[in-house]
């Protein structure tokens, strides 16, 4: 040791509640923020935003946190803000250090529509649309707005409404017009598969 080195005693760590740093992209707090302001989403709590945990295997971690705050300036090199969550973690099971995937619900849509990403396809302009059955049994293509994914899925904020039939099967065989016979999916309630007459 040499003098005047300083010498390292300990290290103090909070295990309990735990402390976890997040980011978030510098455009994603702006669209949030619109999105507030506008009424295109609800608050997800009167006090702060819910925070979910994800374990490496996948497994949802069993105690959810809270937003504590978001930093007030964007990281340059990464165009991205910093959010800092609480969660407690009375079992010890998370260390400092350990990489986990969060989830932040900071807003509902109560509204909202979520669509398995393969109904989803393009037109020739390149916009989204899905194929949907229409009151007298026939293929409806119909333009979609999408805001983002959700999983594995898009959340569509026009184009499709509680009640519609989204074809979900055998895209590739119809055509518009085409008289279908609608079936319900079973993966999901919302979405129909439709066989051709």
């Amino acid at each position: 040791m040499q003098q005047g080195a300083a010498t390292l005693l300990a290290v103090v760590q909070q295990l309990d509640p735990l402390y976890v740093d997040l980011s978030q992209s510098a455009d994603q707090v702006l669209d949030l923020k619109d999105a507030l302001a506008e009424g295109r989403l609800q608050r997800a709590g009167a006090d702060a935003a819910k925070l979910t945990l994800i374990l490496r295997n996948g497994t949802p971690y069993r105690h959810s946190g809270s937003l504590q705050f978001s930093d007030v300036s964007v990281n340059e090199a990464t165009s991205s803000v910093t959010l800092r969550g609480t969660v407690p973690n009375p079992d010890l099971t998370l260390l400092p250090g350990m990489f986990i995937r969060a989830r932040l619900e900071e807003g509902t849509s109560p509204n909202a529509i979520l669509l398995p990403q393969s109904v989803v396809t393009r037109n020739a302009r390149g916009e989204p649309v899905a194929m949907l059955v229409d009151a007298d049994n026939k293929v409806e293509v119909r333009p979609l707005q999408i805001a983002r994914a959700v999983g594995n899925r898009w959340l569509v904020t026009s184009g499709v409404a509680p009640g519609d039939k989204v074809i979900a099967d055998n895209l590739q065989k119809i055509r518009p017009g085409t008289p279908v016979t609608p079936l319900a999916s079973a993966t999901a309630p919302e979405v129909a598969a439709a066989s051709s007459r």
